[in-house]
């Protein structure tokens, strides 16, 4: 699935005029955007992701796979999350799946529909936007545009991009990088999502700063109501929902504790963070996504749920 660093060199090459054009479409300000009708009764704007299942998920790109629990199969997660906790919306990430080839990508879709269910956005792994070498970036870009066509292929209206990086993110050149990958969402008609995760090449002020220079309907932000507190404090952590809830589209992460970098707990204000997606306007989903250090998944996850129907209704 990798790239060699001599292919992404000549897909650099080749394209290099076709992503001027497309980075410079990414500039352009206009008023079409991605179309979505969004549910407004509480269960229905919910969501369940796949990472606090992890333990159970049987995929050879899951390394934290936990052999005590029993095995699941991502085409039975849909029915898996309907049953066990009435939300019919998944998030499920792409090291989950077993296969992604067309049978399987066609089994899951099915499966998704046979529950009632919707794919409401696709988690990939990361890329480096920013890296200073051109071909690393390309490659980067040429994975991103793969991910965009596998969730076109289970009906997914985005994709969360995480970014990788060392040293200082460059707002510059991400935004030339992720500016191609949004033009290419564009014309496929899927977000690309960006989240406040690593508190370096994901830092939330840095991630508006790309959306705003970019200036695209399809690149978008993915706000995490926990991930800040994990190096930052509570009064950063609003700072920085602030900042992401007017950039944000279809997808929040909600989690109500986190533990920190020296293994504090700490405690998600849900209230106020309901609070600020809803002064924000925000009409799309709230994916739960539980902290398993806090508690067993299941039981936690239903715990998310009863918390955040309290702040929707």
């Amino acid at each position: 699935m990798k790239k060699s660093r001599r292919d992404a060199l000549k897909i650099f090459a080749l394209s290099s005029g076709a992503a001027e054009r497309l980075w410079g479409a990414a500039q352009k300000t206009t008023t079409a955007g991605p179309k979505m009708d969004f549910p407004g009764g509480a269960r229905d704007r919910l969501a369940v992701t796949s990472w606090p299942f992890r333990g159970y998920m049987e995929s050879a790109e899951n390394s934290e796979r936990n052999e005590r629990l029993t095995g699941m199969d991502m085409t039975a997660f849909p029915s898996f999350v309907a049953e066990t906790f009435g939300v019919y919306n998944i998030n499920p990430l792409v090291k989950h799946f077993a296969s992604t080839d067309a049978d399987y990508l066609k089994a899951f879709r099915t499966a998704v529909e046979k529950a009632h269910s919707r794919v409401v956005d696709l988690g990939l792994t990361g890329g480096k936007f920013y890296d200073a070498d051109a071909a690393v970036r390309a490659e980067a870009i040429a994975a991103g545009r793969k991910w965009i066509d596998l969730a076109m292929g289970v009906g997914s209206p985005s994709v969360r991009q995480h970014i990788d990086g060392r040293g200082k993110p460059v707002i510059g050149i991400a935004a030339e990088s992720l500016g191609q990958l949004a033009a290419y969402g564009e014309k496929k008609n899927v977000v690309v999502n960006l989240e406040n995760d690593n508190p370096v090449a994901e830092d939330p002020f840095f991630l508006v700063a790309v959306i705003e220079k970019v200036n695209s309907p399809y690149l978008r932000a993915l706000p995490d109501f926990g991930n800040c507190l994990t190096s930052h404090d509570a009064e950063f952590n609003i700072r920085a929902m602030q900042a992401m809830l007017p950039h944000a589209w279809n997808m929040c992460h909600v989690k109500d504790s986190v533990k920190s970098e020296d293994e504090t707990e700490k405690t998600v204000d849900l209230k106020k963070m309901f609070e600020l997606a809803k002064d924000a306007s925000y009409r799309g989903y709230f994916s739960m996504e539980l902290d398993i250090s806090s508690g067993d998944a299941i039981p936690g996850t239903k715990r998310l749920i009863d918390e955040s129907l309290q702040y929707l209704t």
